[in-house]
């Protein structure tokens, strides 16, 4: 077929059902066209069509192969290439998010405002031993082991604790980076967990994600203008390619930086110059949720104070919603409105931030806030600081009953025998105040009421 190909006419002009050859001038090979082998069993692209309809008709290669000028679309080819592979999908039927990721809101979440992300007993393993080598499992490392939440629009969720209890996992967990073992993520309704392709897409390009080392996730070899403009090449639906300088160049100002440096690479910024950058090219997709995850730790205190300010102001005019990871608790205190308090991969302690920080219930929480650090010394003398003793149990073999038990002074017989679960212990369920709240403890009490 180097002259032509050989097509069943679609319009009145041609020749009704007959098949006619379309003249080698109407045919105009593209980048994307390929040699279709002899052997190559018809493809459903290669639909019969006439000489006049073939100009008109979509490229099926048209994703990847971007128009250079203003001239006719390619015309459609085989949908196998040379290596009979499958080419790439068009984009004609790609579906809007919202068509996508639509759900019916909960009765509970209109009530403190619309939920956008909820998650229920989600569950993250992973095993031990075996490979691809073979050999024996030798059990599993259970970094996320049963967590629920409710992540509403406007709202930051902060999550705080120890190193190694499961924060991370669980915000690779929420950007579908990692496949849970058990659990549901439902954004807007919908399970993410059952997404996959295109849907999938979708739903990250409304939450993204701010990690927590500025200096090696930004792509040292790519300007600031490529790496904030990336995410448009993923999503080209969201800016047109002739205007998405314009918009980075937008964001860059948005973030506090001289939208001039975009042609400028990652080494000729500092630590928290890079960390807006990463907070740019978060912002880029126009995004509901951040899930950031310690975006402050590698930062000096005062750089600490700027982002976490930057991030505040970008919440309120943009409407975000934060799941904000940190160790620092005055850090977490100063930007969320809720806090979960995270213990060998569970959710120990939820509340307001006032709930947390001036009423806590567990006593792994009050063991955390006894350890923040005071400026005045006469406060710190009459502070009472608590002193935890043993070590954090394995998470590949967590304890019976209450996973805190081996460090608690409260701990008893019932630790042992019964698990906590989250949620207003009954000795606090009818008294009124911030002291009423969820916490995992067969003991839970306020450490003044405790002291008296």
């Amino acid at each position: 077929m180097r002259g032509g190909s050989w097509r069943t006419p679609r319009c009145t002009s041609c020749t009704s059902g007959r098949r006619i050859p379309t003249p080698a001038g109407c045919w105009t090979p593209s980048p994307a066209s390929t040699t279709r082998a002899g052997n190559c069993a018809p493809s459903g692209a290669c639909r019969p069509t006439c000489c006049a309809c073939r100009r008109d008709a979509p490229s099926t290669r048209a994703a990847r192969w971007p128009a250079r000028t203003a001239a006719p679309a390619p015309t459609p080819r085989c949908s196998r290439s040379r290596a009979g592979g499958r080419a790439p999908a068009t984009t004609g039927g790609r579906r809007s998010v919202s068509e996508t990721v639509a759900g019916p809101a909960d009765a509970a979440a209109q009530q403190g405002g619309e939920a956008l992300l909820e998650v229920r007993d989600l569950i993250k393993h992973f095993p031990q031993g075996g490979g691809p080598l073979g050999g024996r499992r030798r059990g599993a490392v259970r970094a996320v082991d049963g967590v629920s939440f409710t992540l509403r629009r406007g709202e930051t969720l902060g999550v705080v604790g120890e190193s190694g209890c499961g924060k991370s996992t669980l915000a690779k967990l929420l950007m579908s980076l990692e496949r849970p073992t058990s659990g549901r993520i439902l954004y807007r309704g919908e399970d993410v967990t059952r997404l996959g392709g295109r849907a999938l897409k979708a739903v990250r390009r409304n939450i993204q994600m701010v990690f927590q080392d500025p200096y090696t996730s930004l792509n040292p070899r790519m300007t600031v203008g490529d790496i904030v403009g990336e995410p448009f090449e993923i999503h080209p639906q969201v800016a047109p390619r002739g205007d998405r300088r314009r918009r980075v160049r937008e964001l860059l100002d948005v973030v506090g930086l001289n939208p001039e440096y975009v042609n400028r690479y990652p080494h000729q910024f500092s630590g928290g110059q890079r960390q807006r950058i990463g907070i740019a090219r978060g912002l880029a997709l126009n995004p509901e949720i951040i899930i950031c995850d310690e975006p402050v730790s590698a930062l000096d205190v005062s750089i600490q104070a700027q982002v976490v300010n930057l991030l505040r102001r970008l919440q309120r005019e943009f409407g975000l919603s934060y799941l904000f990871i940190a160790h620092d608790l005055s850090v977490v205190r100063h930007i969320s409105d809720r806090i979960a308090v995270m213990y060998l991969g569970k959710f120990v302690e939820t509340g307001s931030e006032r709930e947390i920080y001036e009423h806590p219930t567990h006593p792994y929480t009050q063991a955390l806030l006894s350890a923040v650090p005071v400026p005045d010394p006469g406060l710190r003398d009459r502070r009472r600081r608590i002193i935890l003793s043993g070590d954090v149990p394995s998470p590949t073999a967590p304890p019976a009953g209450c996973r805190f038990r081996g460090r608690c002074w409260k701990a008893a017989e019932t630790c042992a025998r019964s698990e906590p679960v989250l949620g207003i212990p009954a000795r606090l369920a009818e008294l009124p105040g911030p002291g009423r709240h969820p916490s995992a403890c067969h003991f839970a009490e306020e450490r003044q009421r405790a002291a008296d």
